[in-house]
């Protein structure tokens, strides 16, 4: 279970502490078992800092606490607070990742037949789609609809979410593509050929968590080959 401390002091020597904290960053390169650090300032009251920490789990903190050089830091970062700094220890009971969730949902919401769906609780309405495929970038809702519209009428598909990350208003996914090869796709006929293709797409979010921009790559090629509408290359 995902472990988080938060830390709370009073300083006014911020900038000093947030030198101390690089260097112990510096200094347990490679031993450390900290995932992720947030230092924020209280907007109301500039001397009380907030700083929380991530772990994989309690015990990688307990480990990460008895690093000499944590201990060490510790007693520096003490020093240069107005008072003693107060723990909480969390165990994280739910981490979701809206942007993350909002991806999802456009894999989840792609396939299927017929017309595609309205996608606006997804995309915002003037959505950037940079896809290699494509000789101009896809813009605008409707024209993201008639983009799933041609991959639903010529395949029966799905997706399969390997991997996700967010970083910032990123979010990256790694997907497989499970699809049969039911109607015409791109001039090429039926064949009822099950076919897959792997690619990654990274969507960039606005704040209200929809989807702004999007950058494909993904086996065209592997699946163009699939088809039959390409010969294998041979290395």
């Amino acid at each position: 279970m995902t472990f988080v401390q938060l830390i709370e002091c009073r300083t006014s020597r911020l900038d000093e502490m947030n030198r101390l904290m690089d260097r112990w960053v510096e200094q347990t390169r490679g031993k450390r078992t900290a995932t992720h650090s947030v230092v924020a300032k209280d907007r109301s009251d500039a001397s009380h800092i907030v700083e929380i920490v991530e772990f994989p789990s309690y015990e990688d903190a307990m480990r990460n606490s008895g690093l000499p050089e944590t201990d060490r830091i510790f007693q520096e970062m003490v020093a240069l607070c107005d008072e003693e700094p107060t723990f909480t220890d969390l165990d994280v009971v739910r981490d979701e990742q809206l942007y993350a969730a909002t991806a999802r949902r456009f894999f989840e919401l792609a396939p299927g037949r017929g017309d595609a769906p309205a996608f606006n609780d997804v995309f915002v309405e003037d959505y950037h789609d940079h896809d290699p495929g494509n000789v101009q970038d896809v813009i605008g809702l409707d024209a993201v609809r008639r983009e799933v519209e041609v991959w639903r009428g010529g395949f029966d598909f799905s997706f399969t979410i390997e991997d996700q990350m967010a970083q910032g208003d990123r979010v990256c996914t790694r997907w497989t593509f499970h699809g049969r090869h039911t109607g015409e796709f791109l001039g090429i006929p039926p064949t009822g050929q099950d076919v897959t293709m792997t690619g990654t797409t990274v969507h960039r979010c606005t704040p209200d968590g929809k989807i702004a921009e999007g950058w494909w790559q993904y086996d065209r090629l592997g699946l163009m080959q699939q088809l039959g509408a390409l010969e294998p290359t041979e290395l």
